[in-house]
């Protein structure tokens, strides 16, 4: 590269900066809104069930009955018991909201536990809030064997089981939404910034300057690549920084291979970004194509369902989503310390997605500017 093509790279590089940050509000919207994100996801984006309400119809009133509610009582995913007196009382206590489960015991549970008869607890939930249900009945589920294994256990009969769960032991939410911020958030300030690049200039007036400047296409497309490479490494910088020391969220893995996969991810999320922008005619409709891209690109990523669960048509599109590989690499390098193999193994596809939009964003520049 010669002294002049590296001055009029220069000249452009500024030149989009200056486009991006020159407004206050720009540089606050840029920043400050990732930032709330990641606070919000992290507080509020919880796949735990606190705080429930249970419903308790117990007819037996007896000792193993009242064994069992204690023991629910105190688990600290509960905050209150609502003591029901009927099936009817059951049914609308369910149909008001008022409870999202019901434990429900027959009058001789206690008499078949003391002669080792077959003693079930009937729990009737709110199928409307089928997710929440159903991690509740874990819960519940766990209560009720817990108080069943204590009952029954002899010095001489062992029983339980150990469980352990590597990479996340206390099997906390945090530890798996907060690695995957990085890959959504990340998407969306890049996008949002990219996708408005070329939309910009021809809605402001200026894209027919381009068209006489002695700038090239690479030099152009050099210039807008740069402030959305920025802002997308700084934006990690901070997840990077706040996740281990504020959400206690560790990374096991290494910095250098982190940075190297976050930047062959933000070039593949620039070129989408760019075909985005180029296509568009207003910024209005640059906006609505980053917007109709970005939310498929994050469903068929993994973070909310997993991809093997996904169509089998479905699972080879989400291969080309570069959100689907990241976030396999992220979620090994804070977890796993994923090793260099493993982490190489998910990044070409990665560099193939980066390459083919880059380069077909290029194509398409350059036959804008012819």
């Amino acid at each position: 590269m010669n002294t002049s093509s590296r001055l009029r790279l220069k000249a452009m590089i500024v030149k989009e900066l200056w486009a991006v940050l020159r407004d206050p509000r720009a540089r606050i919207t840029l920043i400050v809104p990732p930032l709330l994100q990641l606070f919000l996801f992290g507080f509020a984006s919880t796949l735990e069930v606190k705080n429930i309400t249970l419903g308790i119809y117990d007819q037996d009133r007896g000792a193993r009955s009242r064994e069992v509610i204690d023991a629910a009582a105190g688990s600290p995913n509960v905050r209150h018991l609502v003591r029901l007196d009927s099936p009817q009382a059951v049914a609308r206590a369910i149909d008001n909201r008022e409870v999202i489960a019901v434990m429900s015991f027959d009058a001789n549970f206690s008499r078949d536990v003391a002669a080792h008869r077959p003693a079930q607890v009937q729990l009737v939930f709110d199928g409307r809030r089928s997710n929440a249900a159903q991690i509740v009945n874990g819960y519940l589920g766990q209560i009720v064997a817990g108080v069943g294994a204590g009952i029954l256990a002899s010095p001489q009969i062992p029983g339980g089981s150990i469980v352990t769960n590597w990479f996340n032991p206390n099997l906390d939410y945090l530890w798996f939404t907060m690695p995957a911020l990085i890959v959504t958030i990340a998407a969306l300030s890049v996008l949002s910034v990219t996708s408005q690049s070329v939309a910009r200039e021809r809605e402001l007036g200026t894209f027919d300057q381009l068209l006489v400047s002695p700038l090239r296409t690479y030099e152009i497309l050099a210039g807008k690549v740069t402030p959305a490479l920025l802002l997308g490494t700084f934006n990690a910088t901070i997840y990077l920084l706040l996740i281990p020391n504020v959400f206690g969220v560790p990374f096991t893995g290494s910095i250098l291979i982190f940075y190297l996969a976050l930047f062959v991810y933000l070039i593949a999320l620039i070129g989408i970004g760019l075909l985005v922008s180029i296509l568009a005619r207003t910024q209005q409709q640059a906006f609505l194509g980053m917007f109709l891209t970005t939310i498929p690109l994050i469903i068929l990523s993994g973070y909310a369902a997993p991809i093997d669960n996904m169509p089998g048509w479905l699972q080879v599109i989400a291969q080309a989503n570069p959100l689907a590989h990241f976030l396999v690499i992220i979620e090994g390098l804070f977890l796993k310390s994923m090793p260099l193999g493993d982490v190489l193994a998910n990044l070409w596809p990665l560099l193939v997605i980066a390459a083919v939009a880059l380069t077909s964003a290029a194509l398409l520049f350059r036959s804008k500017l012819e």
